[in-house]
């Protein structure tokens, strides 16, 4: 079996397989660039494996005239740069101690020991420079029935790294067949494992979540999640119930997935748990604000734009439980579109600083009230 693509042929990635391989040393592209070339996904990032140690990586790098950095030289990865594009070179390596959230390695020439260490079977899969894939583990199977598995004995992966209980999900909701369900012993470990969430740092619990969240439908394992306990320890207090009709909601008005949106959905605001930006808490709160508020959409669109005011009303569909009226998101949009015709100019001289504000803000509302009809002489008679 072979495996194709602009990510492989490219001169960039050719160029670097080349240097690593010119002194005898073998170079595999592994990971995510292979599983989603077999899957049919999108590739992004090209990471390579090699039984060449760091410091000889940076010397056949050096010999072909291309650039490395030591982005992360003491677990063996060397960022090699060919063509301006960045390739993740990392050494065979070999686990020797983990503590649940960093491990100490060794260094192999041993392609089996560097799959054994990997996190799912899907993801232990490799492929030379000319597309020929090695599959030292037998993940392919799993990654053509899109079975998520953990490779070897599912507590002691997890053990290793407990991010990688949220990583189970986040794969089950970007690659897994939902109609599978979910591996039963990966949850029977995940269930007695969760002691280990508590020591993981929030920006990584939060990422997770955010990547999680942008598959087209993670309500499946977002569910998983809820009944495993998983939910509740990361977010306390979320709940479920309104994120399969949320999503519903968007896919039948044609809304793209967003994060931040869905996790509106969980009825939770504080995301300290999460580690969010101040971007993306501010949103959150805005939802939150806005959810339980009594503006209508022409005037959710008016006075918060288009995107926000569709948001708000898809929320307010999922978790109030009651249709959501394509009526609103053409009212919403098309209040996006107002301009209110009276300028704080128009109320001056007669009015100044905060009597003026007052005054325009009482116009505003009665234009806006009146369904943005009120002419600017209606409204200064």
């Amino acid at each position: 079996m072979k495996v194709t693509g602009d990510w492989l042929t490219a001169d960039s990635t050719q160029a670097v397989f080349a240097a690593l391989q010119a002194d005898g040393h073998s170079a595999f592209a592994v990971g995510g660039c292979v599983r989603n070339a077999l899957m049919g996904v999108s590739v992004t990032d090209v990471d390579i494996a090699t039984d060449a140690t760091p410091d000889v990586v940076q010397k056949l790098a050096q010999a072909a005239g291309l650039k490395s950095v030591p982005t992360g030289i003491d677990h063996g990865t060397i960022t090699v740069v060919a063509g301006g594009t960045g390739y993740e070179v990392t050494t065979f390596r070999a686990d020797t101690e983990t503590d649940g959230r960093h491990a100490i390695v060794r260094f192999s020439t041993d392609m089996a020991e560097d799959a054994a260490r990997r996190d799912f079977t899907m993801n232990a899969i490799y492929a030379d420079a000319t597309g020929q894939v090695v599959d030292p583990l037998g993940g392919l199977p799993d990654l053509e029935a899109r079975r998520v598995r953990f490779i070897g004995n599912a507590k002691d992966r997890i053990a290793e790294d407990f991010l990688r209980i949220l990583r189970f999900f986040r794969f089950a909701a970007w690659y897994g067949d939902p109609d599978l369900g979910f591996d039963a012993e990966a949850l029977a470990a995940i269930a007695n494992s969760l002691d280990g969430l508590a020591g993981l740092s929030r920006e990584r619990i939060g990422g997770e979540v955010i990547k999680l969240l942008t598959a087209l439908d993670p309500a499946p394992a977002i569910g998983s999640m809820e009944q495993t306990g998983v939910l509740h320890a990361i977010v306390p207090g979320s709940t479920t119930r309104g994120l399969a009709p949320l999503i519903h909601f968007e896919q039948t008005n044609n809304v793209a997935p967003d994060s931040i949106r869905r996790l509106a959905s969980f009825g939770v605001f504080d995301s300290g748990a999460l580690r969010l930006s101040k971007k993306q808490q501010r949103r959150l709160e805005q939802y939150q604000s806005l959810i339980s508020a009594t503006e209508d959409s022409a005037e959710l669109g008016y006075r918060h734009g288009a995107d926000v005011a569709r948001d708000v009303l898809l929320l307010r569909a999922a978790l109030f439980e009651m249709p959501l009226d394509a009526d609103a998101l053409s009212a919403a949009e098309m209040g996006s579109r107002q301009k209110c015709p009276v300028k704080p100019g128009d109320l001056m001289p007669e009015y100044a600083g905060p009597a003026l504000g007052a005054k325009l803000r009482e116009v505003e509302s009665r234009w806006v009230a009146s369904g943005f009809s009120l002419t600017k002489s209606e409204l200064l008679g």
